[in-house]
Order: structure tokens, then C-alpha cells, then sequence
């Protein structure tokens, strides 16, 4: 199977082994895109080869478990990304620059949305079969999103919902942070069956002191304050080989990957790294601590 890929993609060298690849002087990084139940025993085997990592969401199955990868690669002097790409989509990071701008003021108020009733799970019917769901697997982005937007969370409360009776997990969650001045409302769903709903877009609303800053359908960014309000369209950049129904996240892949190339070339550390990661992390499963025990949870403590 390995060596059919091999020869339709043009690759030249095929591994038996994980440790047969990571042997190999001549490989420079290595970009782990397993199954999350994977990825701990993958990163300390590229720790142990002293080989740079990217790993996919989520880094791991539990905190604990994403904080022994970082101390590992930490530990081996390598670089450690994870590869988490919604906050770099084109219409995401303007969003950042109007805000950090200053036109509205100090943001007070934020709700980020993502809810739609594309059929997820004939493109990939893994996900029906997973007890943690659209948190682990959607919502990680939204929340990293939220904390590139605002800085970390203190405190999280969540409650989650199976709309659909087919799968095993939850596809429908509600997480409201507090983070700094700001509190964060983030709506995620699979089951949503809406009138503007455009998978894959995340909306935002974003709320300051002097005004609001709306990321709305197609990329649209409306800024309202008391002069009236303007609107910019900010879509994606186009790419031959992107499906049209991912494009606004398949595109992001490049900057995402430009980021860590040039953290890497430059040794400094990328702005996913592992360490800020564990932050997204922790939101994840305190939001199903929070959806089990029907408590709001501290952060950091």
C-alpha cells in the first residue's frame, strides 16, 4: 500500500517502520498525520530521534498526555508544532487586524459560530463512531480561534447536545468563556439546518466600546460604529488542487505551513507550537468536564 502511494505521488523512498524513517539522516521534520491515539507514541519516538514534529489536532487524548509530548520534545531540543490551521484562513486573521486596529474599541462581547448540517460523516464515517466529538474534532479549532482573537481563557462553561441519533458522540455544543474583559460565547454544530448555513465558514460577532466587527457569509467583514458601517470582502486565495466545498480551510494549510518553515529555518518557535496548544487542549476537555458535571471550570488551576 505504502509503495502504490509511493509511485502515484512520486515519492521516492518507502519505510517499513516508523524507526526505519526516522533513522534516515536525510529526513529534516517529521509531519504526523495518524489517528489521534497515535500521536504520544509517534512524537516521543521523534523525540528520541531527535526529529523536528508537526502532529495534527488533537495533539492528544488527554492534557496530561499532550503535556509529557511537549516535555519531551522540549527535552530533545527539536521544534514541536501542532499543525492548527483555522486561525490562519484569510478572513480569520483580518478579522484580528480590524480588531487589533482599535476602530471599536475594547472588545466586551464575542460570539463565534459554526453550524451547519453538511454531511460530514460520508466524507469521513469515522467521525460517526467517536464518543468525543465535535469538540475534539471542530470545536478545538474554534476555541484556538478565539484565544488568537483574545488572549487565554479563566473561566469555561459548556453543554452539548446529540441531534443526530446515528452517531455515538455529541454534534452539538455550547462553550461560554470568560477571557479577560471578554466573553466568548462559541456555538458549534453538525445538525444545524440553518438559512445561511456555508460549510466550512466560522461567523463571528465581535462586540467593543465603540463598535462591532461581523464576519458574515462568504467571507464578508462588516465593521459598525456610530459613523455607519462598511463592509470588505476577504476571501481565501485560490489554489488548483482545493476542493471548492474545503476551500476556506484547505487554502489555510499554506500559511500554516509557511509559518512553520520559516520558524523552523529561523529556530524560532512556531506560532502553534505545542506549548500554546496545550492551551486549546485544556479548553477541549475542561468543556467536557464542564458538559459532564454541569459545572463552570477554572483554567490554569
Amino acid at each position: 500500500k505504502a509503495e502504490d502511494y509511493a509511485k502515484y505521488f512520486d515519492v521516492p523512498k518507502v519505510y517499513d517502520t516508523p524507526e526505519e524513517m526516522m533513522d534516515d539522516d536525510e529526513i529534516d521534520f517529521v509531519d504526523i498525520i495518524t489517528d489521534a491515539s497515535v500521536h504520544s507514541e509517534l512524537v516521543h519516538l521523534s523525540a528520541k530521534y531527535k526529529k523536528p514534529v508537526i502532529c495534527q489536532k488533537p495533539m492528544a487524548l488527554s492534557l496530561e498526555e499532550g503535556k509529557s509530548m511537549v516535555e519531551a520534545c522540549k527535552n530533545a531540543g527539536i521544534p514541536f508544532m501542532i499543525h492548527e490551521n483555522w486561525r490562519w484562513q484569510t478572513p480569520i486573521r483580518n478579522v484580528k487586524a480590524v480588531m487589533d486596529s482599535g476602530v471599536i474599541g475594547k472588545p466586551l462581547r464575542c460570539n463565534l459560530y459554526w453550524n451547519n448540517s453538511f454531511p460530514v460523516f460520508e466524507n469521513q464515517p469515522f467521525l460517526a463512531k467517536i464518543e468525543q466529538l465535535i469538540i475534539a474534532d471542530l470545536g478545538i479549532h474554534i476555541l484556538d480561534t478565539a484565544r488568537f482573537f483574545f488572549g487565554e481563557a479563566q473561566e469555561l462553561y459548556c453543554k452539548i447536545s446529540k441531534v443526530n441519533k446515528n452517531i455515538v458522540g455529541e454534534d452539538m455544543a455550547t462553550i461560554m468563556m470568560q477571557m479577560g474583559n471578554v466573553t466568548c460565547l462559541v456555538q458549534i454544530c453538525y445538525s444545524s439546518i440553518l438559512e445561511d448555513e456555508k460549510f466550512p465558514q466560522t461567523y463571528a460577532l465581535i462586540e467593543g466600546e465603540q463598535g462591532s466587527i461581523k464576519l458574515g457569509l462568504d467571507y464578508r467583514i462588516s465593521v459598525t460604529t456610530r459613523e455607519g458601517t462598511y463592509s470588505v470582502y476577504k476571501p481565501p486565495p485560490k489554489y488548483s488542487w482545493v476542493n471548492p466545498d474545503y476551500e476556506v480551510v484547505q487554502s489555510s494549510i499554506v500559511a500554516t505551513n509557511k509559518n512553520w518553515v520559516d520558524s523552523f529555518l529561523a529556530g524560532k518557535e512556531p506560532e502553534t507550537s505545542g506549548e500554546d496548544n496545550l492551551k486549546t487542549l485544556e479548553l477541549v476537555y475542561s468543556a467536557y468536564e464542564s458538559a459532564k458535571t454541569g459545572k463552570a471550570i477554572k483554567i490554569g488551576q
